[in-house]
């Protein structure tokens, strides 16, 4: 099981991805917020998503798990 974490603290402001999609290595799956910023965050490796912890709103700390990919 592969993790993505968010790389600093902020608020989710979209999910681009759910469980049963197929990510690619550089694909983009969730994109925070964070003042006023938007920051990607993208899967290090290619699999399918197996589960999204954070929704849309959340608020993240740093190393948050946010998908697992499998």
């Amino acid at each position: 099981m592969n993790k993505i974490v968010a790389v600093m603290a902020g608020n989710v402001w979209k999910v681009l991805v759910q469980p049963g999609d197929k990510v690619e290595e550089g694909q983009d799956v969730v994109i925070l917020e964070s003042m006023k910023m938007e920051i990607p965050i993208t899967a290090e490796f290619s699999g399918t998503v197996k589960d999204v912890k954070v929704n849309e709103g959340d608020f993240v700390n740093e190393e948050d798990l946010l998908i697992e990919v499998e």
